[in-house]
């Protein structure tokens, strides 16, 4: 991530198709050239793309490369329910910190349930566009918010990975698609309605 956004490295870094086990595969990161987000869920690859300002587009596509992506295998998942108090991705955050003391680092998480709303983004840089600061990565990008949606989250946890593939400020990296498949994206801001967390078995 930091070689994408002070660096503009923003050409293919793994060819998706090139993942040879998908059972159980799961993995988030931006299309190549940032003009795309992409997300896989049990090893059905999704890219979505800005269509306008308040449209987009979601397809099932595994032809697609990213200049960083994260992914891993889960084939049992064990289901914890989220406390009440936890509304918001900080919370989240501070939750999966507290459970991981002894586990170490990274993993891979999902959030499934309702969402009172939310806000993803995805990329759309201009093609050409030389990127030597995030502000200018983030040239582009288009946000779009959510109200009352049943969705899933596939996130990534880590403490030791800041700048590789989460953000300078965050133990998370998170893309949400929603139940219906229409709208996926990097997720920015969410506010949890009733939503059951899943860890790897095991943890």
């Amino acid at each position: 991530m930091k070689n994408v956004m002070w660096s503009g490295d923003l050409d293919g870094k793994i060819e998706l198709d090139s993942i040879q086990n998908k059972s159980g595969l799961y993995g988030i990161g931006p299309q190549s050239f940032l003009t795309g987000e992409i997300l896989i869920n049990d090893g059905v690859s999704y890219l979505s793309k800005v269509t306008s300002d308040s449209t987009m587009s979601v397809e099932r596509n595994f032809q697609v490369s990213a200049p960083f992506f994260v992914y891993t295998n889960v084939t049992e998942w064990k289901q914890i329910k989220l406390p009440q108090d936890i509304k918001d991705i900080k919370d989240v955050e501070n939750f999966l910190s507290s459970m991981t003391t002894e586990q170490g680092t990274p993993f891979a998480f999902k959030l499934v349930g309702d969402i009172s709303n939310a806000i993803i983004h995805i990329q759309n840089l201009p093609m050409g566009t030389k990127v030597s600061s995030p502000a200018e990565a983030h040239q582009g990008q288009t946000n779009y918010s959510l109200i009352d949606e049943k969705v899933e989250v596939i996130g990534f946890f880590s403490t030791k990975h800041q700048g590789v593939f989460t953000h300078h400020d965050s133990y998370l990296h998170m893309h949400l698609i929603t139940k219906d498949l229409s709208k996926m994206g990097h997720l920015d801001e969410m506010e949890i309605a009733n939503m059951t967390l899943f860890l790897p078995e095991g943890f």
